[in-house]
């Protein structure tokens, strides 16, 4: 984008400027309106032969891409950091993990029928803060470990934790074990490690290749697992292949997804159409701000419409999805272009630097 159309707005500027990953942002966005998608669409399984079911693709896919790419904006803003630096990074992630909770518990109290994914974002952040010294190939290592290890374990941990009982129902809520930090710090692992890595020229290619072989090994894996092994027992659970299962082939697959997503976004982004994108990007540089007002809107067009928020099936009768989606591009496009930061955004980076002086980070 030509610096005649950056000075068009404070807003413009910040949201092209050099430090930001256009192709980030793109993901981003496509990972907020995919689980929004998710959340309000019934979907039927995904049939390859059948156009209808290939919006399957945002369910589970979306959050575990959300996932990945929170470990890329973690990347990006210690990249480079030592000594008290990073001391100061890491005491600024562990503010706005704390921030990003209170906001997922309030969320949680409006009763929209969705497993919001903000509690289990706060833990993930917290989790990943040991990781900020680490380079590129160690995470991969960690990444990959946490992937194959993590699903077979789950179901143990799944039985041996009182989720079920009403206390442990609520436990679960408070710390977004829906998206187990077990598995998903798999994903945030190689979000980092991603960014450790770079993204240079040939950054695109690697992500896609990469992933999408991770991807195409799973779904063949799949196929291959005996039915009778997938009826019930650990081994049903451990090597499931449903969204949100945690089984093996939907932690590999779908992760292995996310990064070709990412693969795919950088390189559109470093065509001549990135321009169009930009509303796009624009939902992606404010995805707390998005997401959060997703919720809320729900919460308040639920309850006047039908008197209640926690009725999935009625509220999705309404149609609601169109106008959140146009709504939601809209508005963080004019917000971006008009002031930048997302309110969320900009009110969490300043609680971090009040609570936690240390130098300006440009990056986020």
């Amino acid at each position: 984008m030509s610096d005649r159309w950056r000075a068009v707005t404070p807003g413009l500027r910040w949201l092209t400027a050099p430090a930001r990953v256009a192709g980030v942002d793109l993901a981003r966005g496509l990972a907020v309106l995919g689980m929004l998608t998710a959340h309000l669409l019934s979907i039927a399984p995904f049939d390859g032969a059948d156009p209808s079911t290939w919006l399957d693709v945002v369910n589970g896919r979306s959050s575990i891409l959300f996932a990945v790419l929170a470990g890329v904006s973690i990347g990006l803003l210690s990249a480079g950091a030592d000594g008290a630096r990073r001391r100061v990074i890491r005491a600024r992630l562990a503010v706005r993990a704390g921030a990003v909770w209170l906001l997922g518990v309030a969320l949680v109290a409006t009763g929209v029928p969705v497993y919001v994914i903000l509690p289990a974002y706060a833990v993930l952040f917290l989790l990943s803060l040991p990781l900020l010294s680490l380079g590129a190939r160690p995470l991969w290592v960690i990444a990959a470990v946490v992937a194959i290890v993590s699903p077979l374990v789950q179901p143990f941990l799944d039985d041996a934790l009182p989720w079920e009982s009403p206390g442990g129902a609520d436990i679960a809520l408070l710390i977004g074990w829906h998206y187990p930090f077990t598995i998903w710090f798999a994903f945030v692992a190689a979000g980092l490690a991603v960014a450790r890595s770079g993204f240079g020229p040939r950054a695109p290619l690697r992500l896609v290749l990469g992933g999408g072989a991770a991807a195409v090994l799973a779904g063949v894996g799949a196929t291959l697992i005996p039915d009778e092994t997938l009826s019930d027992g650990w081994a049903g659970r451990a090597l499931a292949v449903s969204a949100h299962s945690g089984g093996l082939p939907e932690v590999i697959g779908s992760g292995g997804f996310a990064l070709a997503v990412l693969g795919v976004c950088l390189a559109v982004c470093r065509t001549p159409v990135a321009p169009l994108v930009l509303p796009l990007r624009a939902v992606g540089a404010m995805p707390l701000t998005a997401y959060t007002g997703q919720i809320l809107l729900w919460a308040a067009w639920a309850a006047l419409a039908l008197g209640t928020t926690s009725d999935l099936g009625a509220f999705r009768a309404l149609n609601p999805l169109p106008v959140f989606v146009g709504g939601t591009i809209l508005i963080c496009t004019v917000w971006a272009l008009a002031w930048g930061r997302g309110p969320c955004e900009r009110v969490i980076a300043a609680l971090a630097s009040r609570l936690v002086p240390g130098p300006p980070r440009a990056r986020d």
